[in-house]
């Protein structure tokens, strides 16, 4: 055979496998069996409180407890869900429960539970009937003493924790260098963040900005655009602050979207970091978004504070100024093009804000409990001049930084 006709016979059968396959051999896209979640169910049968997911396969699991708030956590293999989204309602021990990627590989399902609780019986069932597989919790009630007892159990067969690492060096200034955005799209994974009127996930409209605005901000060549996420999964606070420092960040700007019981309200504000908030419901969001570790199943009680706590008071006051400097250059270039709050400009302890080299700001794009806000957010049309103000601010930022 010669060798023309051999390469000939070796594309042909190249093409028939991508054909078939819909992707080449040995690439990230190849098809692969994956385990779907189909539906999901809650009951309570006699004392106990059971949760039920069907599924097309069988599967492996981890479940534990956790306190401060009672949860119940299950660790699985990454999972297609095919549930769609839906607010979950108080069942019998269980007041609502979330689900999502907790890191590559791992699903995890966290489920909030009103009473300290133990894990009765898990069940692994066969098909049987007009039923397909079945993965089933049984959650009991029992006094916190013996909760207390369970997780000090867990805690001693556990392997020792490792040393805290130790914090970034400050950044390097590169003479010359282009200037680092550090983009955060809040939330992700199993952390939905605030679930809008029609259903949409907070973490999927910062995600899809986040994306257009990267690639707005790299047209130019005089910007590096890093993102703390770059796909639908969980990262904690902590680690989005240190990704920042990591990449020598050089503006950090993390987006939300956030809810009100008030759904008139609409508009964009910018949030920059305070010891002090600039009023009750700054200091309810900073609240409500720095739970974000807990909402997505991690245990926070053996962390140590000195570690986990980034105090503002070690803040260098210049990073703090200049936050406000970018919050008040980019205020005006939304105006133009958005609608803002009447108190835009507002201040919080978030803890993604607290890095004390990177200047920071957070950026609530609008209120999905609003549907003017929401078609905004989610519409790739009418969300461009929203990304162009974001855009226009940060060029404006270094434009300054430079002059």
């Amino acid at each position: 055979m010669t060798g023309r006709r051999h390469k000939l016979l070796f594309f042909l059968a190249l093409g028939l496998v991508t054909l078939v396959t819909g992707s080449l051999p040995g690439s990230q896209n190849a098809a692969r069996a994956e385990i779907a979640v189909t539906s999901v169910r809650t009951g309570v049968h006699n004392d106990m409180t059971r949760l039920v997911f069907d599924l097309s396969a069988n599967v492996k699991y981890n479940i534990f407890t956790l306190d401060k708030p009672y949860r119940v956590v299950i660790d699985l293999p990454e999972l297609v869900w095919q549930v769609p989204p839906q607010a979950t309602k108080p069942v019998g021990l269980i007041l609502g429960w979330r689900y999502g990627q907790f890191a590559p590989g791992t699903s995890r399902v966290v489920i909030d539970v009103a009473a300290p609780v133990a894990v009765r019986k898990v069940l692994m069932l066969a098909p049987q009937g007009r039923f397909g597989h079945r993965f089933a919790v049984d959650l009991g009630k029992i006094d916190r003493a013996s909760f207390l007892g369970a997780l000090r159990q867990r805690a001693g067969r556990a392997k020792p924790a490792r040393p805290a690492a130790k914090p970034p060096p400050p950044k390097r200034r590169v003479a010359g260098g282009r200037k680092v955005v550090v983009l955060d799209p809040g939330h992700g994974g199993v952390d939905p963040g605030t679930i809008g009127v029609t259903g949409v996930y907070e973490k999927n409209v910062t995600l899809a900005i986040a994306r257009e605005l990267k690639r707005r901000l790299e047209k130019s060549g005089r910007l590096r655009v890093v993102m703390t996420r770059s796909r639908d999964v969980f990262v904690r606070l902590r680690r989005r602050v240190d990704r920042g420092r990591r990449a020598h960040g050089d503006l950090f700007v993390s987006l939300h979207a956030d809810a009100i019981k008030n759904r008139k309200v609409r508009g964009a504000s910018v949030y920059t970091l305070s010891e002090n908030s600039s009023d009750k419901e700054a200091a309810a969001l900073a609240a409500k978004e720095n739970k974000a570790d807990i909402i997505a199943g991690l245990d926070l009680g053996s962390e140590d504070q000195e570690v986990t706590n980034i105090l503002i008071s070690l803040v260098q006051r210049e990073t703090m100024n200049l936050s406000a400097t970018f919050a008040n250059l980019l205020l005006p270039e939304i105006k133009k093009r958005a609608r803002l709050l009447k108190n835009s400009h507002r201040f919080a302890g978030f803890a993604v804000l607290k890095a004390p080299d990177v200047p920071s700001v957070l950026v609530e794009l609008g209120y999905l409990s609003n549907r003017h806000d929401e078609r905004l957010l989610t519409s790739p049309r009418r969300r461009r001049a929203l990304v162009e103000a974001l855009a226009a601010g940060i060029e404006r930022y270094f434009a300054k930084r430079r002059s």
